[in-house]
């Protein structure tokens, strides 16, 4: 009787044009394939560092060679998301590229831990990494698309534990091939040792598995079924005429980004700073002849359409038009990120320094301080994915935003007390605060974000917003280390500290994005 009543229900909300509720099982299966994807991520980032090293890297070169993880996914994802949001064929629209990603990721994981010289394992990584960005980045979007508005934070939240589960499980398994099936860690000179290439096996297979079944065990809507959906919310967030970018608007922000890049470039050469700076000033000047190239493309426009120039074109434009709470919501991210990078790339250095008082790489103090960073890694994202199941409800209870900013007060304050905690053992209790941030983080925004974009753009708009996620961490590389020798003598634990507290002001900065009556 039940299942009638829901059938029934379906069929009237289909005829009002209202977007059905999916149940928790369905859910679950759109967002299973995250654990796969995360499998390859925490591999990734446990690992390369290991690989490059191995395979005769210096320690000052691994953040060049790291450099193409954040700048991948940069170009890839709103390409992506462009380009999935104009397709639909007998696959779908997001699951084509489900399938491409998944195939590509399966053999650079299985091909990576052979990589016979360190330029072979960069390359490697580069299209490891575009091959992830190619099946992630329609993830965002796929839940846009399939869940009404009230739903979608319980779909965010979906992934997040997904993500929490595949990374501990992933971070931990050459350390249990090794101590539990015997699995050797230790290997010649320049070879990778098999505890590591037999995790990338094993992490090629979930991944391809963990996607392949959400892409057989989901639907997606035709375009012309989101149109009615969301009929309501297009009309809305249409970017007026009057508004719109013009060609002398796109070629004077040319001249200013390009000069502006140019004079950084040369204070960077003259006055012999950082090299990683580069990252930075080259970014800034490249950006100016994208929007030279727009100029032109409008400037001999024969239309009015402007979905008709072209791939790049739209996507810069629509960089340029996002809506208001997408441009605060960018803020909150850009915090977040920024103190999400240097935990990652600080803590083993600032827990070693500081809790286990020492620097020397090679000593015991040294190599048990950084294998207990790696359980605490291992932690935050077991207690993430507890703070899946959990914020959904407090999100009810108290809002979506402020249920964000109480997670990254407590991730804030948790890094902050890494100066404070004497004894490296009671580590793991900020670790619970980092966890249900790092949870908040990757779902909380896009929940947000995916009420105020139009749904026909659903997917290049999930690719821009990951500008904020990759910027914050090219200018944290560039930076910190900077910062940290000019204002506190070079010692890692502040980087930490910093972090927490750019934690905070995302938090703080959560409260002043705008929301509808649809996404409060």
């Amino acid at each position: 009787m039940s299942a009638d009543n829901n059938n029934q229900q379906d069929r009237i909300q289909q005829n009002q044009h209202i977007q059905p509720q999916l149940s928790f099982w369905q859910i679950f299966n759109m967002c299973f394939g995250f654990l796969g994807i995360q499998f390859g991520f925490a591999l990734q980032n446990a690992n390369v560092s290991r690989i490059f090293q191995t395979l005769g890297a210096e320690i000052d070169e691994i953040p060049i060679l790291w450099i193409a993880a954040p700048l991948t996914g940069l170009i890839v994802q709103p390409i992506i998301g462009y380009l999935s949001d104009n397709t639909w064929n007998w696959l779908g629209r997001r699951r084509p590229y489900f399938l491409v990603g998944a195939v590509f990721t399966t053999l650079s994981l299985f091909i990576m831990p052979h990589s016979p010289t360190l330029w072979i394992a960069a390359g490697m990584l580069w299209i490891m990494d575009a091959s992830i960005n190619i099946a992630m980045e329609p993830f965002r979007a796929f839940v846009g698309d399939n869940l009404p508005q009230k739903q979608r934070t319980t779909g965010y939240a979906m992934q997040s534990f997904f993500i929490g589960i595949g990374a501990v499980i992933a971070s931990a398994l050459p350390y249990v091939l090794t101590n539990y099936f015997d699995v050797a860690n230790t290997a010649p000179a320049g070879e990778i040792a098999d505890s590591v290439r037999y995790a990338f096996y094993f992490g090629g297979a979930v991944l391809f598995l963990a996607v392949g079944w959400t892409i057989v065990s989901s639907k997606e809507y035709s375009p012309e079924e989101l149109a009615k959906y969301h009929q309501h919310e297009s009309q809305q967030q249409t970017i007026p005429s009057t508004h719109q970018r013009s060609s002398t608007q796109y070629r004077l922000g040319a001249m200013i980004w390009m000069t502006i890049g140019a004079v950084f470039t040369t204070a960077i050469i003259t006055q012999e700073l950082d090299k990683q700076l580069y990252i930075l000033s080259l970014g800034i000047f490249c950006f100016g002849p994208l929007q030279l190239l727009c100029s032109f493309k409008l400037k001999h426009n024969q239309t009015r359409d402007r979905s008709e120039l072209g791939m790049l074109f739209n996507v810069v434009d629509d960089l340029f038009h996002m809506p208001k709470a997408m441009r605060q919501l960018a803020v909150v991210q850009f915090f977040a990120w920024f103190a999400l990078f240097a935990m990652w790339i600080y803590t083993t250095a600032a827990v070693t320094s500081h809790h286990y008082g020492t620097t020397d790489v090679v000593s015991q103090a040294y190599n048990d301080g950084a294998d207990w960073v790696g359980m605490l890694f291992a932690s935050y994202n077991g207690f993430a994915a507890v703070a899946a199941i959990i914020i959904p409800f407090l999100a009810k209870a108290v809002g979506i935003k402020l249920t964000h900013t109480i997670n990254m007060f407590i991730g804030g304050i948790g890094l902050i007390s890494f100066y404070f905690i004497t004894d490296p053992s009671l580590l793991w209790l900020p670790m619970i605060g980092v966890g249900f941030a790092w949870a908040s983080i990757l779902s909380v925004p896009y929940a947000m974000l995916s009420g105020v974009i139009p749904p026909t753009k659903m997917g290049v708009y999930m690719g821009i917003f990951n500008f904020f996620i990759v910027i914050p961490q090219l200018l944290a590389a560039s930076i910190l280390g900077l910062l940290l020798k000019l204002f506190f003598d070079g010692q890692p634990i502040y980087a930490v500290v910093l972090g927490g507290v750019f934690m905070i002001i995302s938090g703080i900065a959560v409260l002043f994005v705008e929301q509808n009556n649809k996404t409060q």
